[in-house]
């Protein structure tokens, strides 16, 4: 693609990046036909082609963006199948990003979409606020079907998705250093991010991915300070508060690389990961975090990529089950992980079943569920029909999002990779499998 910036526009390394992206697509259109938005609504300007299209006028004439421009960008799920299908390997994730933090800076969005965007932004990446927001929310739930009268369908959602009774919380305060030992002779030692709305919604996956490692022999670390990794704030434009979660989690992680050492640094929900993944990119200005955070980025991995390269402890599962597996887009297309999942459940013992469609997002997508209802609803109960067409008893997933937006569909348990694999080696059956069991 031709583009037209100027000397000037291209001396800032922002807009030098987006020219750069730009100019490696060749208009093919592969992408529309793995795009969500596109085949849901069928229009051009929903499809990544069409909003490479926005994105270059609105940046090379330098012009705050608009209401159109705003409405299809907002409609972007970054699911990022686009890249998984693009022959010419256009970096779209980076420039979607790059188009968003634009749009933060020079739209003004209507009163009430601004209040709802900034309370996500504080809400959602602290778990005390985060926990007490979902704790108040079940008083609001039975009014429901009121808010869904009064057109307040954004906050109908965000019921929804809200359970009625939270776990537990974990004895291991977030935020606190703790280190858990290998059983056994140590193999290695890593790093579990704990993350934000894992803890208060699921605080089960970060208890079973501690079992399994340290079952398999190796020591793990939950780092001081460690925090949200910046991707709700990140894809809602908000940079300046994405990057100092990006900073704070890179502070973090060093001193334990600077103190007893790390193997690697896994991630529990591929979400986060796919953003940890680029902290390299993110903080690449920062002159005094720039080479820290390529470091963090090169350590990380999922904990699927890390069990496959050091194995799993011997399975204990009694019957071979039916598991529907589902991969999140940010698992899949975000950091190419596709086998290693699927591989390890059938290692276990599971009978794992491919779900048709399974390119296309769930419709979780961060706060996408809740910013974006309508689309997001309409994604949700296309895959779970695809997954039902499997005929599975469990559905297994690495994203805490993906989890709990098909959850709402289905009556079949869903939980995450790491509980199947930690039950099948020795572990507790996980609470909603042994609720319908």
């Amino acid at each position: 693609m031709q583009t037209n910036f100027s000397l000037i526009q291209l001396a800032d390394p922002q807009i030098a990046v987006a020219d750069k992206i730009l100019r490696a697509c060749v208009h093919c259109g592969f992408c529309t036909a793995t795009c969500p938005t596109y085949v849901l609504l069928g229009d051009e300007l929903d499809s990544p082609r069409g909003r490479i299209y926005l994105i270059k006028e609105m940046l090379e004439q330098d012009r705050p963006a608009d209401a159109e421009v705003t409405k299809h960008i907002d409609r972007c799920l970054s699911c990022l199948s686009c890249m998984t299908t693009c022959p010419s390997g256009v970096h779209y994730m980076h420039l979607v990003d790059h188009a968003r933090a634009h749009i933060e800076k020079t739209y003004k969005r209507p009163l009430f979409d601004r209040f709802l965007r900034a309370w996500l932004a504080v809400a959602m990446p602290n778990p005390t606020a985060f926990r007490n927001t979902v704790a108040l929310a079940r008083f609001a739930k039975p009014f429901m079907g009121l808010f869904e009268v009064l057109g307040l369908k954004r906050i109908t959602a965000m019921l929804r998705l809200a359970p009625w009774f939270l776990p537990s919380r974990s004895k291991h305060r977030l935020g606190r250093r703790a280190v858990f030992s290998a059983e056994g002779e140590r193999r290695g030692r890593v790093a579990l991010m704990s993350g934000c709305v894992d803890p208060v919604l699921k605080p089960s996956i970060r208890e079973a991915t501690i079992r399994l490692l340290n079952r398999n022999g190796i020591e793990v670390v939950l780092a001081e300070n460690e925090a949200c990794c910046g991707s709700l704030t990140h894809h809602m434009g908000r940079e300046d508060e994405a990057l100092a979660s990006a900073r704070n989690n890179v502070d973090a992680w060093t001193r334990e690389l600077d103190g007893e050492g790390l193997d690697a640094i896994l991630i529990t929900a591929s979400g986060c990961g796919t953003t940890v993944k680029d902290y390299g990119h993110m903080l690449r200005l920062d002159h005094d975090y720039a080479s820290k955070a390529a470091r963090i980025s090169a350590l990380t991995h999922d904990v699927s990529e890390y069990l496959a390269v050091i194995g799993l402890p011997p399975a204990r599962m009694p019957r071979r089950l039916r598991v529907a597996y589902h991969s999140a887009c940010s698992m899949q297309h975000g950091q190419k992980i596709m086998q290693q999942p699927k591989a390890l459940l059938a290692d276990a013992g599971f009978e794992v079943r491919d779900v048709p469609e399974g390119h296309l997002c769930c419709g979780s997508a961060g706060t996408y569920n809740m910013l974006q209802p309508e689309l997001s609803d309409r994604l949700r109960e296309r895959k779970v029909r695809n997954i039902e067409s499997t005929d599975p008893q469990i559905v297994a997933t690495g994203n805490v999002g993906c989890l709990t937006q098909i959850g709402l569909g289905t009556s079949i348990p869903v939980v995450h990779t790491v509980e199947l694999l930690d039950w099948a080696t020795g572990g507790p059956q996980p609470a909603a499998i042994r609720a319908v069991d």
